[in-house]
């Protein structure tokens, strides 16, 4: 059985599923609101000579069918900021507001970042956090280039992080993308399929359970918590929500996007387990993404309203 074998007992057509992991995936930017607005931002590819698509579900998110992200001078000024589609998701998701306090707990090289304090206006604090330090600096260069101000970068591993340097104070909110086996980046990485091994799967939920636990705890009561990943295993998805719904005082919640996805999933057998595993029924709430969907990457993400 392949990597991909695996899944196709939870994918609604397999044969499409099949078809796009095989297909290039389309570039795509991101207007940088700090620095511009979305209608000067489509002006200036305009300008340029730069071919986009506007996506239909986030105001400001373009594809670029031809020209490449970061081949341009929109791009460069920091008007414009490469990322994928899918990955606009979960900043989207959490929907800070400007003087919030957010940790961003697996946060370079940045995209995910500077989406939030373009959500923010700028305001507030964000604590962006990672544990390598070549990462963190691409994370800097991005942040400077895009004018992102209300910026603190920590390097530390988010499982132990700490409030001390800010006050002690609770965080609003907590963006928690975590690291993952990443078969949902085929598209763009058809290297990671040959890496994988269940090992790797096992280990990585390990880590993935304390960085949620840890921005749950981290996070005020009533505040919210997002969770996602681009795997398509519920080992690192549904799992890991139903481990914290079990360890911390929070909820799976509903919440409304513009892209077609499928539910989590509540049950989940495969080879590599000793037995069928079953999860809280909560956890079809979150969001499964998968490429042939809306011709994006594969992606999970879950929304949790903190409630100790």
């Amino acid at each position: 059985m392949t990597v991909l074998e695996r899944y196709e007992p939870l994918i609604d057509d397999v044969e499409a599923f099949r078809e796009a992991c095989e297909r290039p995936l389309p570039s795509a930017v991101r207007v940088n609101t700090i620095k511009t607005t979305v209608e000067r931002g489509k002006v200036a590819l305009d300008d340029a000579g730069i071919a986009y698509e506007e996506t239909d579900w986030l105001p400001g998110l373009l594809r670029l069918p031809v020209d490449q992200p970061g081949a341009n001078w929109p791009y460069v000024h920091g008007w414009l900021h490469g990322q994928e589609e899918v990955s606009a998701l979960p900043a989207t998701v959490l929907d800070p507001q400007p003087g919030e306090r957010v940790w961003d707990a697996c946060a370079a090289p940045g995209s995910k970042t500077s989406q939030l304090a373009a959500l923010m206006d700028d305001r507030g604090l964000l604590v962006a956090t990672d544990n390598n330090m070549g990462r963190v600096s691409a994370l800097r260069s991005n942040a400077e280039r895009l004018g992102v101000t209300n910026l603190a970068l920590t390097v530390e591993d988010a499982r132990n992080h700490s409030l001390k340097p800010f006050d002690s104070e609770p965080y609003d909110r907590a963006l928690v993308d975590v690291p993952c086996s990443c078969e949902g980046t085929i598209r763009k990485n058809a290297d990671v399929l040959d890496e994988w091994n269940y090992e790797q799967v096992q280990g990585t939920a390990g880590v993935q359970k304390g960085i949620l636990r840890r921005a749950i705890q981290a996070t005020r009561e009533g505040g919210t918590v997002v969770y996602s990943t681009c795997t398509f295993a519920p080992e690192e998805n549904e799992a890991v929500l139903d481990y914290v719904l079990e360890a911390e005082d929070c909820r799976v919640v509903p919440f409304e996007i513009g892209l077609e996805a499928a539910p989590g999933v509540t049950e989940w057998d495969d080879d590599h387990l000793d037995e069928p595993m079953a999860f809280d029924e909560s956890v079809t709430h979150a969001k499964r993404i998968y490429p042939h969907l809306n011709d994006t990457g594969g992606f999970c993400c879950a929304k949790l309203e903190v409630t100790g």
